[in-house]
This record gives structure tokens, C-alpha cells and sequence, in this order.
């Protein structure tokens, strides 16, 4: 028996080697039944490791998975409550769409009665009903992702597992997908971990999201958060278009530091980090927060909310405009405004001046 109590995914203490390269370090997670969670992070940190060894596909070196409150490590894939989704379709040739979602029922020797239920139903879930007769290579890259989900849906388990699936798919149908995913996982209502590198696919779908790199779990939270307000400096680097700063504190007084960056200095909230005069520190600003002044002959602002720099171009992006700065000390800003045709831009080294709220810009200890 399920335990419904439980949450779907416990991954305790969880590190994978391979000789001597570690490709999980002490992970620690947990999955709530019939949420939609993600693996994102870099090629290589480990996201599909950890993923193929939920999934039984590959033993860990030390650790624990459990699979609603039931230890699973002893478990062949095919015993364990989930389906796995790869990013290459993986589907029968000489069979057709009806054939191919049916083979695993065919496989576990349930009545033709039953299968044929069970697959009208599946492919009624993915928009397939009228495609059952056709063979893969009939059909868009699209519909071949939609046939493996059909697959992996009608079996009945309650948790898929999802490497990449849209990794082979153009810009546009992958947004597309990436909605009918969300869809399909709210009207099914299992639980769903799905594997990417796509930062914009991460927060189509997610509900929350934890952030892998170099094997280990670097922070988990839902997508709205690891976006607005990360807690940790490699976030803010991967997600979104963070402005990436170092400083140091100069003073410290109460719940704010004075931080100097490139000789300006900055207020900032410690958020209840723990801050020492003289610490070093990384500093992050979404692109979209940090707005731009021209600042002919105007002296060097004082409010701690606002730097100033030398304008060196603009990037048209179509909605949106990015124009890049570069502050005293080298280190280039980007403040990302919705682009206006109509727009005079400063000239290439003419003193700008930066500014945000004070909310906006976040301190992460290196």
C-alpha cells in the first residue's frame, strides 16, 4: 500500500561517485506528492544523476531514496513507482501510436479490454485520439514527445521522471510543450521531476525548482522566488539576468551594511546574514530592476542606492533594451528597460548614473 501521507520523493544523505569523480554530494530533498518539481542547473552538475537514480537506473554510492516513505534502493526500476521519459523519443518504429502506448499494458499481460481502455484514455489526455494508426516517422517531433507521455501515463505509476524532454525540440514548439506539460501533469495530477538546463522551461513548469551544480544541491525554492529572490550567489548567476557585483563592507549598523563597490557606497538590507566590517561580499540586481540616468556634470550620488559609471553601448532585444554600463572599476552593469524607438541614448563614456530600490538588491556572502 501507498502511503498518502508521505511526501512522493525523500532523497536522505544521497552522494554518487564514479571512481574518483562525485557526481552527487550529500544531497538532501523532498518532493510533495502531486507537485511539479524541477532539476535545473548546468550541463554536468548532476540533475540526470540524481533523477536515473531516483528511477533505479543507477545504484548511489551512499544514501537513501524513498518513494512514499517506503525504501526503494533495493528495487529494480520496474518494481518502483515511477516511469521514466527520455529525451530521446525511444519509440517502436514498426509500431504505431496505439501499439507503442499500449506495449507496457501488452508487456504486463492485461486483457485486450482493458489495454484498449486504458490507451484511448491516455491518448485522449495528449491530444493523440486521431493520430493511433499512424507510425513514429509520421509524425512532428512534437507529437513523438506526446506519444512517450502517452506511454508513460497509461502504466499507472504516480511519479515520472522526465530527462530533458524537450531538448530536441525548436524554440517555439518547446513553449508550446512546455504549457501542455503543466496541463497534462495539473489533469492528471501526479507527481512530475523533470530534468533541464532551460532556466525559461524551469518556470513555465515548475512549482518549485531546486538548483544542481557540480553535484551538489545548491538551493531549492518555488520558481517565483529562485527568480525574484535568491538566497545564493551561483543563483543569481544562473537565473535571470542578475548584475553580478563584489564588494566590501565597510560598516555594519544593525540590519544594513555601508558595502564599497568600485568606490561607491552601497546600503544594503544583511537579510540576517552575518556581516563583519571588512568581509567580502557578493552583491545581486536583476538587469530589469536597475534604471538608468543621464548624468552629465552631476556629482557622484550619496543615497546608497545608485552608482555611477561610464555608458559603453545598447543591445536592441526587441521588447526590451539592454544598455550596458561600466563602472570604475571595470565591471560591467546592464539595466533592462522596455525599448522605446524614440529613445535618445547617451554617447559611448558619458557619466551615467544607476539606481534601484532598496529591495531590490540582494547580499549573498562568497
Amino acid at each position: 500500500m501507498t502511503d498518502q501521507t508521505a511526501p512522493a520523493v525523500e532523497v536522505r544523505n544521497l552522494s554518487k561517485s564514479y571512481g574518483d569523480f562525485v557526481a552527487l554530494k550529500d544531497v538532501n530533498l523532498t518532493i510533495a506528492a502531486g507537485e511539479y518539481f524541477v532539476l535545473l542547473g548546468p550541463s554536468g552538475g548532476g540533475k540526470t544523476t540524481l533523477l536515473r537514480t531516483i528511477g533505479g537506473f543507477q545504484r548511489p554510492t551512499s544514501g537513501e531514496i524513498l518513494l512514499h516513505g517506503k525504501s526503494v534502493g533495493h528495487l529494480p526500476p520496474d518494481k518502483r513507482p515511477t516511469t521514466m521519459v527520455f529525451q530521446a523519443y525511444a519509440l517502436f518504429p514498426h509500431m504505431t501510436v496505439l501499439q507503442n502506448v499500449g506495449y507496457g499494458l501488452k508487456v504486463a499481460g492485461l486483457p485486450k479490454a482493458q489495454i484498449a481502455e486504458k490507451v484511448d484514455q491516455a491518448l485522449e489526455q495528449v491530444g493523440l485520439k486521431q493520430f493511433e494508426k499512424r507510425k513514429p516517422h509520421e509524425l512532428s517531433g512534437g507529437q513523438q514527445q506526446r506519444v512517450q507521455l502517452a506511454r508513460a501515463i497509461v502504466l499507472d505509476r504516480d511519479i515520472l521522471l522526465l530527462d530533458e524532454p524537450l531538448a530536441a525540440l525548436d524554440a517555439q514548439l518547446r513553449k508550446d510543450m512546455c504549457l501542455e506539460l503543466k496541463h497534462l501533469q495539473e489533469k492528471v495530477g501526479i507527481t512530475f521531476i523533470h530534468v533541464t538546463h532551460n532556466q525559461e522551461e524551469a518556470m513555465t513548469v515548475a512549482d518549485r525548482i531546486a538548483l544542481i551544480a557540480t553535484g551538489d544541491l545548491v538551493e531549492v525554492g518555488r520558481a517565483r522566488d529562485i527568480y525574484r529572490a535568491p538566497e545564493k550567489s551561483f543563483t543569481a548567476g544562473f537565473v535571470g539576468e542578475n548584475n553580478i557585483l563584489k564588494g566590501k563592507a565597510l560598516e555594519v549598523n544593525g540590519t544594513a551594511a555601508t558595502v564599497d563597490v568600485a568606490g561607491s557606497k552601497l546600503r544594503i538590507d544583511t537579510r540576517g546574514l552575518l556581516v563583519q566590517a571588512g568581509q567580502e561580499l557578493i552583491l545581486s540586481i536583476r538587469s530589469e530592476c536597475v534604471a538608468l540616468e543621464h548624468a552629465e556634470g552631476a556629482e557622484p550620488p550619496a543615497d546608497g542606492m545608485s552608482i555611477m559609471g561610464s555608458y559603453d553601448e545598447s543591445v536592441y532585444l526587441g521588447l526590451t533594451t539592454s544598455h550596458l554600463v561600466r563602472l570604475p572599476d571595470g565591471t560591467e552593469m546592464i539595466s533592462r528597460v522596455i525599448a522605446d524607438a524614440d529613445e535618445t541614448l547617451p554617447q559611448n563614456g558619458a557619466p551615467v548614473r544607476l539606481h534601484w530600490k532598496p529591495s531590490d538588491i540582494r547580499m549573498h556572502i562568497q
